[in-house]
């Protein structure tokens, strides 16, 4: 019976610690930040970071969720690769993140639309876009145009 009660204090110690080091962090500024996504953020956007949400699985660094003044979202990953971009219906990614044969897709297809959301898809490679219009679309690693999504 002591046994057992020790094993569950163990037990009930090792998960409070594994909760406590996993825990999100948020922070008010993008010092915190690797290198390379502060260099993206200062190069692309005019809006300064407003909130970082440092997402922790396990204890170590999954993702970066910044939010800028102006209401933009920006994810990276843990080496600060983008793999996110989402603006508000009036503004759009900037272009130096929309491949060239996407950026002509839209203006040749979808005439007055921006793309207001801009996602890497995994492994495979590829884009996700959502367009002002709410349109979503998937592109290969080139920016050619695949399929549209539901």
């Amino acid at each position: 019976m002591k046994l057992n009660k020790t094993v569950f204090m163990l037990l009930a110690a090792l998960m409070t610690f594994v909760a406590a080091s996993a825990s999100d962090r948020i922070y008010h500024d993008g010092s915190m930040l690797p290198a390379p996504a502060k260099a993206l953020l200062e190069k692309n956007f005019k809006a300064k970071v407003s909130i970082v949400k440092v997402d922790k699985d396990f204890g170590r660094v999954s993702d970066y969720e910044v939010v800028l003044t102006d209401g933009t979202e920006v994810t990276f990953d843990r080496s600060g690769n983008w793999t996110e971009i989402e603006t508000s219906i009036d503004k759009s990614v900037p272009s130096a993140f929309v491949p060239k044969a996407m950026s002509e897709f839209v203006k040749k297809n979808h005439k007055d639309t921006k793309i207001v959301g801009l996602e890497k898809k995994g492994s495979r490679g590829g884009y996700e876009a959502v367009f002002s219009n709410g349109i979503e679309a998937r592109f290969d690693s080139q920016g050619n145009f695949l399929r549209y999504d539901d």
